[in-house]
């Protein structure tokens, strides 16, 4: 599960994260905890309660003394307009500038998603 260049606590906090924008994780519900976490990959307790601690800050998780970490409620709201408001960032906005300094006009670049999201997605490549 934690192969990449990032480190691990942020690796967790990142699939917590996907799990409750996919709905893997509703609100209110429990997550494992961080001896669960340390004893199912293999990491370090505390690796695990900096990923829990980030998102209790980010307002994702919350704790319930002597029970557990669980979803709070409109954390998959909070994740999806972050996730949106990247996306305009990181992807619409340098295509509309680059649209303007290619003199292409806005209405073409419409077109163009509405072609491409119409159109079935190759075998193998998300929508």
């Amino acid at each position: 599960m934690f192969d990449g260049r990032d480190p691990v606590y942020l690796q967790i906090a990142d699939q917590i994260r996907q799990d409750v924008l996919s709905g893997a994780l509703a609100a209110e519900e429990q997550v494992m905890s961080t001896t669960q976490y340390a004893t199912t990959f293999r990491i370090n307790p505390a690796t695990a309660a900096k990923a829990f601690a980030q998102l209790v800050d980010e307002g994702v998780l919350y704790k319930r003394r002597g029970v557990g970490m669980f979803v709070a409620p409109g954390a998959r709201e909070r994740l999806l307009a972050d996730a949106r408001e990247s996306f305009f960032a990181d992807s619409v906005d340098p295509v509309a500038d680059a649209a303007r300094v290619l003199g292409i006009d806005v209405e073409d670049v419409v077109a163009r998603l509405r072609a491409r999201t119409a159109a079935p997605a190759p075998q193998g490549e998300p929508r």
